[in-house]
């Protein structure tokens, strides 16, 4: 063998160790995903959607630096509590839950694994959190009704129902 083609290869070898280090980045978190949904239910389909599409603007991506795991209803409560269970034995370092009966069974496994919620209407009255602002505990997360927003539906369908009509409540909309 020439000298040169030997030394060349010992340094190849020994570049190797390097270049396998610096292909293995930061360490593939894990996320859990427990839905209300069937697997093949159209609604919670597209939650999941949202929810990878989100998380791969942030930089996110199955497969490549997080893992997600899914559990699927709809099931009875116990069901739900069991799969929470399964989620909870993977060692996630977050747990989404979509809706408030699957968040009911999570908070029931744990009080230390982050929880985050969807599409919960009253997570206060609940008990899930303290308060929307300082939520306190394990459990954060967004509720599917902003109740300032209720004026404002009221004045929508009855812009619909009687466009002509001023609205007493809300000056310049419309109202019997």
């Amino acid at each position: 063998m020439k000298r040169r083609a030997f030394i060349a290869g010992l340094g190849s070898a020994a570049a190797w160790p390097l270049a396998a280090r610096a292909q293995q980045g930061e360490r593939v978190r894990r996320v859990g995903v427990l839905m209300r949904f069937p697997e093949d239910d159209p609604l919670g389909l597209s939650w999941v959607r949202a929810f990878k599409e989100t998380l791969e603007v942030s930089g996110w991506r199955d497969g490549r630096n997080i893992r997600i795991d899914y559990r699927w209803g709809p099931s009875t409560f116990e069901r739900l509590r069991t799969q929470a269970a399964e989620l909870l034995n993977l060692k996630p370092d977050v747990i989404f839950a979509g809706g408030a009966i699957p968040l009911s069974a999570l908070q029931q496994e744990t009080r230390t694994v982050p929880l985050v919620f969807a599409a919960v209407t009253e997570p206060v009255a609940g008990g899930f959190v303290d308060s929307m602002s300082r939520p306190g505990g394990n459990i954060t997360g967004f509720t599917n009704f902003q109740y300032t927003m209720a004026g404002k539906w009221l004045e929508k369908l009855k812009e619909v129902a009687a466009p002509n009509i001023k609205c007493r409540a809300h000056p310049g909309s419309t109202e019997r």
